[in-house]
């Protein structure tokens, strides 16, 4: 049996009735879909998901004891399993086709899963991931919370965010000290924003560096020119702006020849 990892993050689902939950808000056309699961683990997702006869099922697991694991169980999937780390990975070394992935995610590394879900946007149609209730919270919120931040603006930028359900912490080995939530980001049909990207990923992150303050003296250290520190919007704090008045913003800066 895999023992669960601290140092990974590790935290093994062990309600069934959870997993194939999971497994079945993954909605995908008729036609055989590329999915990744990132950290199958001891492969409580991958059961299922092996039986929809629509998936072409890949799975990157980083814990070597687990990869064994799963080539015992699941010898099907012996060449379709990647050992690393899914954080270093270029999608396109992997397929050129549509990915949906899905995962019960480290509660460590979730964020940076996402900011890598984001550099590989163009291929990346869904995802449906169980993680940090705190985390999922983040996401799906809307503008003029507290919880409202970073990923909250650039995840919403280019996808849908569907939060499906919570999990207590009980239903884990060995069970999280906080409780979880399963959410599913579909890709919508932006394919560009209409400003510079690269702006507007670094006016949205310096602008939640310092939220308590007013995006004038959030944003001082972009050196903005004087029409742009003039405009009344600046009077606001990041998280009273949404998603298009981000990207409204950032048209202004780049348009008045900021940064």
């Amino acid at each position: 049996m895999v023992r669960p990892k601290k140092f990974l993050g590790q935290h093994f689902l062990k309600d069934q009735n959870i997993a194939q939950k999971i497994v079945d808000a993954l909605t995908l056309p008729e036609s055989k879909s590329f999915v990744l699961e990132i950290g199958p683990g001891t492969g409580v997702l991958t059961q299922y998901l092996v039986k929809r006869q629509n998936v072409d099922l890949h799975l990157v697991e980083i814990d070597r004891e687990s990869v064994a694991y799963l080539k015992d169980h699941f010898p099907n999937l012996t060449s379709k399993i990647s050992e690393g780390d899914f954080l270093k990975m270029d999608l396109k070394d992997l397929t050129e086709r549509d990915i949906h992935i899905i995962g019960n995610f480290p509660y460590n590394i979730s964020s940076q899963i996402f900011f890598s879900v984001l550099k590989h946007r163009s291929q990346v149609k869904q995802v449906v991931c169980m993680l940090q209730k705190e985390v999922a919270d983040r996401i799906a919120e809307k503008q003029g919370s507290k919880t409202y931040g970073i990923l909250s603006v650039l995840l919403q930028a280019y996808y849908n965010i569907g939060y499906l359900f919570k999990v207590p912490p009980g239903v884990f080995h060995p069970p999280p000290k906080v409780m979880s939530a399963v959410i599913r980001l579909t890709r919508n049909e932006r394919e560009h924003l209409p400003c510079d990207e690269a702006l507007f990923q670094k006016v949205v992150k310096q602008g939640f560096q310092n939220r308590r303050k007013t995006l004038r003296n959030a944003l001082k250290p972009l050196n903005l020119p004087a029409p742009i520190i003039a405009l009344t919007q600046l009077d606001l704090r990041a998280e009273q702006l949404g998603v298009e008045e981000f990207i409204a913003l950032t048209l202004q800066i780049e348009q008045a020849g900021g940064v």
